[in-house]
């Protein structure tokens, strides 16, 4: 596992914008980083209609 995919942090509840602006920036970093080479050819990827009926 790649440590850059990885991330630790602390927020408490109060800290709604820290939260927001590390899970953005965690966000871009992982795009930059691509598909996760753990995924394997038979995995299949959730669809973005999925992920919003989950919502």
């Amino acid at each position: 596992m790649n440590p850059e995919r990885i991330k630790m942090i602390h927020c408490t509840a109060a800290e709604g914008q820290k939260f927001q602006l590390e899970a953005t920036k965690y966000d871009k970093q992982i795009r930059k980083l691509g598909p996760s080479p753990l995924r394997t050819k038979g995995t299949p990827k959730k669809k973005k209609a999925d992920a919003k009926a989950k919502a």
